[in-house]
């Protein structure tokens, strides 16, 4: 029997990259605001050490470049942004997604859902 995090771990593993190339499709952003930005939705991060080796992944996939600078605050930051294969990936997912959506929406049954 699945418990309901098992469930949520699994849907989160499978588009957690997708996620994190949308935040940055508009604006390039350090790890932190990737971690704030995805936490500010209900069950996308489980927790913040998940985010780098995904985004070690995403540099090396060449999803994301990444540039260093100098923070006012601390340590220099590691900036991310989107670039053209990133965009392409993007533009996959979020049509293979809304297909993918409606599929198990209809199998569900959209009154279904609350």
């Amino acid at each position: 029997m699945h418990r309901m995090e098992d469930v949520a771990s699994q849907l989160r593993r499978g588009v957690l990259e997708y996620c994190v190339l949308a935040v940055l499709r508009d604006d390039e952003r350090y790890g932190f605001e990737l971690v704030k930005a995805l936490s500010a939705h209900a069950g996308l991060l489980s927790s913040e050490g998940t985010i780098y080796p995904l985004l070690g992944r995403l540099r090396r996939s060449g999803a994301v470049e990444t540039t260093w600078r100098e923070s006012p605050t601390g340590p220099p930051r590691r900036y991310y942004r989107l670039t053209e294969e990133g965009e392409r990936m993007l533009e996959q997912f979020t049509y293979q997604w809304a297909r993918f959506r409606d599929a198990v929406d209809d199998l569900l049954g959209k009154d279904s859902v609350r």
